[in-house]
């Protein structure tokens, strides 16, 4: 049994990663770039890195995240949905053990997207991209995690969905189980201790079904 659950958002709790790319395709569109689903992928959710940086040379590279960022902004308050049996999972779980999101999503599309989710009475606290220095694959954002809860980063859990979140939470020495989404396919896995189908199967994992 562990001490603590830290979950990640995107892609783990909350559908997003689609319309994340979506933003940046239609960014990257007005600058004359296609944005290919597969260089999204690679580059954004596996290497952690920009990709309007595919965009070399086309003008002020602040005016293209300002686009991308209002695009993305506008599809989280139109078209974000949580992932099925999230709520379930989280109410049999609540009250059980300390539980926290840590994401690489910015506050303010953060509680965008949570506006009628439902989930964060679920969680005693939240860090988001203001909350640490360094993104994920560093360490750094489940060390911050853990020594805010007070709790050994061995005697806890990370839930995740990428490699590059894997990465951080085996870094910082937590436990991790996997559930990779579509988008996510093909990432290496290695440093997770599970790879699980979905959701619905972390509380067996705990040995909390009931």
């Amino acid at each position: 049994m562990f001490d603590g659950i830290f979950w990640d958002n995107d892609g783990v709790l909350m559908e997003t990663e689609h319309l994340y790319y979506q933003a940046n395709a239609e960014a990257l569109a007005q600058a004359g770039v296609d944005l290919t689903l597969e260089e999204f992928c690679r580059i954004s959710l596996r290497q952690g890195e920009s990709v309007l940086d595919l965009a070399v040379g086309s003008g002020d590279a602040g005016v293209l995240r300002r686009v991308r960022d209002a695009i993305y902004f506008r599809l989280l308050g139109e078209q974000v949905r949580v992932f099925p049996g999230v709520p379930e999972t989280l109410k049999r779980l609540h009250g059980r053990l300390p539980m926290a999101i840590v994401t690489s999503c910015r506050r303010d599309n953060f509680m965008q997207m949570h506006r009628t989710s439902g989930l964060l009475g679920y969680f005693d606290f939240i860090l988001t991209r203001e909350d640490y220095g360094s993104s994920k694959p560093d360490p750094e954002p489940y060390q911050t995690a853990c020594a805010r809860a007070g709790l050994d980063p061995a005697r806890c859990l990370a839930i995740e969905d990428s490699e590059r979140g894997v990465i951080s939470a085996a870094r910082a020495g937590l436990a991790v189980a996997a559930i990779p989404g579509s988008l996510n396919q093909g990432g290496d896995f290695g440093a997770a201790r599970w790879m699980l189908d979905g959701i619905h199967e972390l509380p067996q994992l705990l040995g909390l079904e009931y």
